[in-house]
């Protein structure tokens, strides 16, 4: 009995993170990137292509789209249902989503994937060492690995939403590591090392992502603060200290600031990321 309530004890912390809200709000503003990323990445019906970190299909769909033969994984069962949910509205037979931890694939094959591509995904998972050995064992020789990722320090939108929701929320546990040292390019030289890749294999590209939200900023902000986990921990903590008002107000200038669409009704923000791409 004591031994059942242990084992179910063991949460993974970052399961928790992504299905406390509904980022499903939030992927709704990021199609259009999500599309524009996909037509440049030279998709075949021939290719069996791993969408790490998938959520509800924001890449993932357009890959299928293309014609591909698309796994998308993902540590929360709620984006992984939605994921279902849309690739059957979209008629797709060429996609299936399964709940997985992208430190520990061990329900997919060695050297199967022809395109491994997580987009601000697999970086958020615990263990970024065994992520990487993860992604190349189930590469096959030849393929490629493509992430997107968030660059720590960056000026733009995300970046500074996690640097000031981080400065208002409670310390992280320990053995924490930042999902933002996925954009430092010396740890990702680092870690793709450990699992056997030559720095040589590695390239990097800053490009950029667009949100597109039909709303104003203070708006869109408020996606955030609903639907978006480390925001929703951010105000929680926030809340308790007395300073909730203080992080609305952050965040409503830096949304306020960064909106490129020309008008207060809209909101159109554009962030960048760095691309790295590993060939096998």
């Amino acid at each position: 009995m004591e031994m059942n309530a242990a084992v179910k004890s063991v949460v993974n912390p970052n399961k928790v993170l992504w299905e406390k809200g509904d980022f499903t709000r939030l992927a709704a503003t990021m199609r259009e990137s999500g599309e524009e990323l996909v037509s440049r990445l030279g998709i075949t019906p021939a290719m069996h292509v791993l969408d790490l970190g998938c959520g509800d299909g924001t890449t993932a769909i357009p890959v299928a789209k293309l014609g591909a033969q698309v796994t998308g994984v993902d540590i929360a069962s709620n984006l992984i249902r939605a994921g279902i949910i849309r690739a059957f509205h979209e008629g797709l037979q060429n996609i299936r989503f399964e709940e997985g931890d992208a430190a520990d694939l061990k329900q997919l094959p060695d050297q199967h994937f022809d395109l491994v591509l997580t987009v601000f995904g697999a970086t958020f998972a615990s263990k970024p060492f065994d992520v990487a050995r993860e992604m190349v064992r189930v590469t096959k020789p030849g393929g490629r690995i493509i992430m997107g990722n968030w660059i720590p320090g960056d000026p733009t939108l995300v970046a500074q939403v996690l640097k000031i929701s981080s400065a208002y929320t409670m310390a992280p546990p320990p053995g924490f590591v930042s999902p933002m040292l996925w954009g430092d390019e010396s740890n990702v030289l680092e870690r793709f090392a450990s699992a056997g890749i030559d720095g040589s294999r590695v390239s990097f590209q800053r490009e950029t992502y667009t949100f597109h939200f039909n709303g104003t900023p203070q708006a869109f902000v408020d996606t955030f603060r609903r639907y978006y986990g480390p925001t929703m921990n951010a105000f929680e903590a926030a809340q308790l200290n007395g300073k909730a008002k203080q992080l609305q107000n952050e965040l409503n200038e830096l949304f306020e600031r960064q909106n490129t669409s020309g008008t207060s009704s809209r909101t159109s923000i554009p962030a960048t990321y760095l691309r790295v791409t590993v060939n096998l």
